[in-house]
């Protein structure tokens, strides 16, 4: 009982003595740790803008015009045999007139209702999990070699395009969460280490009364914690502050669970648990 209470003894002598040190490494890791915030919602908005968006995306299967109108029935039936497809609509010649009448705002095809030259197609909408470049390729190839099919179309540029940029969406948030960590391991274990460097005489005194390593790390191991919890913490408040002012009318801004957000703030304080380490250890050599 005696050494919890030295423990928190010395763990609030530091706080006290060393307001400065304790509020430069506040304000820097917040700073730090804002930033990846702000990235974090950032990416969780455009990955849910993206599925959004590629969740209408559409393929649309055009018929040969000397394929028998009889004989339509079994493209269909091989098309929806196909993993992945999950609804067909079928567009006459007819409706394709219209859907351009609407499109342009006049009939263009007037005097050829004898012989429309809009080839009839079929409208394809596909399960999620087949909603990339790959297995949408993969699909285009297989109804290609239907026969009775003259072409195939959907955004394939823009999909890839897409995909292109999530990646390096995803690359960039690797290298920036590594950089950010990095720099406040740094950033917390000089500040461990200026706080240490104060309370060296003491150190010494203590390790020649015999008490052991543990005992003297323990109040710095558990203000890294406490500090890299708390700055991770005033960094999300701020976000959720804010949270009420940014509204946007094209699309809704996503924030990470409350579950996501005590995950993020306990690995924060397992980095600051690691820093107050790294910021000790040289005294525990005396």
């Amino acid at each position: 009982m005696n050494r919890v209470g030295h423990v928190f003894k010395e763990l609030f002598r530091n706080l006290y003595k060393n307001p400065g040190t304790s509020l430069s490494a506040i304000l820097s890791m917040t700073l730090l740790f804002l930033l990846f915030d702000i990235f974090w919602v950032a990416a969780d908005t455009s990955d849910k803008f993206y599925e959004n968006y590629l969740s209408d995306l559409k393929m649309e299967v055009f018929i040969s015009e000397e394929y028998p109108d009889s004989s339509l029935g079994v493209i269909k039936d091989e098309i929806k045999r196909i993993d992945g497809v999950s609804s067909m609509t079928f567009i006459s010649k007819e409706t394709a007139r219209k859907e351009l009448a609407d499109l342009v705002g006049i009939d263009l095809l007037v005097g050829y209702d004898s012989s429309n030259p809009l080839p009839q197609s079929l409208i394809l909408t596909f399960q999620s999990d087949v909603l990339n470049s790959t297995d949408l390729s993969a699909i285009e190839n297989r109804i290609m070699s239907q026969q009775g099919v003259s072409n195939v179309y959907y955004s394939k540029n823009w999909l890839a395009k897409a995909e292109s940029t999530k990646n390096i969406i995803a690359d960039i948030g690797l290298l920036l969460g590594g950089l950010i960590l990095l720099t406040v391991l740094v950033s917390s274990a000089n500040n461990m280490r200026l706080t240490a460097k104060t309370r060296a005489v003491g150190f010494y005194q203590m390790r020649l009364l015999g008490a052991g390593k543990l005992l003297l790390a323990m109040p710095f191991i558990i203000e890294g914690v406490f500090l890299g919890a708390l700055s991770a913490g005033i960094g999300w408040g701020m976000i959720f502050y804010w949270k009420d002012k940014l509204q946007f009318a094209n699309f809704e801004i996503i924030f990470p669970t409350f579950e996501e957000i005590g995950l993020y703030c306990l690995a924060a304080g397992l980095l600051g648990l690691v820093s107050g380490y790294v910021g000790i250890r040289r005294l525990l050599r005396l």
